[in-house]
């Protein structure tokens, strides 16, 4: 018999962040490692584990013995470096860092990707290395990967989904036990699904970033976070959500990526779905997305979007794959940007539009309504009549139309004489 082959050496891995997701990292590359290493070919060893406060003690899965304060020397002695620490800088500089040593990266960071995902794909292209970043967009979901590796042969359409599970674990609670937006809110804080200052979940900003990535990669072209029109949550009250079940629908914020003739469009913003459409069932802090492509036709991904033990099982899919390729050679795909769709303002969308108002208890009054939907070439589909202690109630849904012209029926009603108050405003997807 021959001689058994000498193992590979350890692919080194630097962790950059040991917060809950790097301590559930480090956890399952520790317990998991016979298997890993069978699957990576070679063992994977955590050379270092970077953080800003080295006393401070991390739970019992960090070893204070691998904690550095040097992120830069760190990640200059890595093969993988994996970074999980959030915000542009450092992360960054310390990425384009370990690119340029020769190390492959695996990140979560969806506002750095959106942000500057061009300048680390162009920088990772040069060097010869992988920029995995599948936990960046939407928790354990397997997404990025399907979006620019399974369905590359084949044309995406529609990208519609839920993408962040701040936003809908609150509007859920909204929903299903009535609760307002603030006692939602502080619900979700104290659970720890909600920051402390929410405002990157509930104005849509993590979504509007998740959405860029997606885009970009489904389009085949770059679309920047400034390309990508944003509404969050916060107002949204009590009532919506009332008027919104007795026309059996739900509020959900979705993530909206459509290509069309004229170009592609892009966009963040809460929506009325109807209560038959899966979207609906999405509870709690899950995500669901669906993709509409040419020859698959529609797919859906669903599972838990955010917490640590999730998000990990993501990071650590990549951290196989570039570890592998380390290990035995092969390299992951690059950035495909060769398409040259224009990317349109909101304006230009196609969208629905429910429309609630309080408008006079008088002769003529619907008339005039219908009136202003006539003039500005928006059709009415359902009119639904509400009733009101001073004023008469009006909820209007309307046929697509291009955003520009549904909003200003929405200013022209506003300044009518027939309309007391035009209460909400939501758009309608997913029909």
């Amino acid at each position: 018999m021959g001689a058994v082959p000498s193992p590979l050496p350890p692919v080194k891995i630097a962790l950059l962040g040991p917060g809950t997701v790097g301590s559930e990292v480090v956890r399952l590359l520790t317990q998991e490692a016979e298997d890993l290493a069978a699957r990576v070919g070679a063992p994977l060893e955590i050379v270092g584990i970077h953080a800003r406060d080295t006393s401070k003690d991390r739970g019992p899965h960090i070893p204070r013995e691998l904690l550095t304060s040097d992120a830069s020397a760190l990640v200059a002695q890595a093969d993988v470096v994996v970074e999980l620490m959030g915000g542009i800088e450092p992360a960054r500089t310390l990425i384009l860092e370990a690119i340029a040593g020769g190390a492959s990266v695996v990140t979560a960071n969806k506002a750095l990707v959106a942000a500057h995902g061009p300048e680390l794909y162009e920088a990772a292209d040069a060097a010869n290395v992988d920029l995995y970043f599948e936990a960046a967009v939407a928790g354990a979901i397997p997404l990025v990967r399907p979006v620019r590796e399974s369905l590359a042969g084949d044309h995406i359409t529609r990208i519609l989904g839920i993408v962040n599970g701040t936003t809908n674990y609150i509007l859920d609670e909204m929903t299903r036990r009535g609760l307002d937006y603030d006692v939602a809110l502080r619900q979700a804080q104290e659970l720890g699904y909600a920051e402390a200052d929410p405002t990157a979940d509930v104005e849509g900003h993590d979504a509007a970033a998740k959405a860029a990535i997606l885009a970009s990669l489904a389009f085949h072209q770059r679309v920047a976070l400034a390309d990508v029109y944003c509404e969050g949550i916060s107002a949204i009250t009590a009532d919506d959500v009332i008027a919104a079940r007795e026309t059996r629908q739900v509020i959900k914020l979705l993530a909206i990526a459509e290509r069309t003739e004229g170009g592609v469009t892009v966009r963040v913003h809460p929506a009325l779905v109807s209560e038959d459409h899966p979207l609906a069932g999405v509870h709690g802090a899950f995500n669901a997305v669906f993709i509409e492509a040419e020859s698959a036709g529609g797919l859906m991904f669903y599972g838990q979007g955010a917490g640590g033990t999730p998000t990990a099982s993501a990071v650590l899919g990549d951290i196989v794959s570039v570890a592998r390729h380390k290990a035995i050679g092969g390299k992951g795909p690059r950035e495909s940007n060769y398409a040259a769709h224009e990317v349109l303002p909101m304006d230009a969308a196609l969208t629905r539009y429910s429309v609630r108002m309080a408008v006079e208890d008088r002769p003529g009054v619907l008339a005039a309504v219908a009136a202003v939907f006539q003039k500005h070439d928006v059709g009415i589909e359902i009119v639904r009549q509400v009733p009101g202690q001073t004023h008469a109630g009006l909820i209007l849904s309307t046929y697509a139309a291009p955003e520009r012209d549904l909003r200003a029926t929405v200013e022209e009603l506003r300044a009518s004489d027939a309309v007391a108050e035009v209460k909400s405003v939501l758009r309608i997807e997913g029909e």
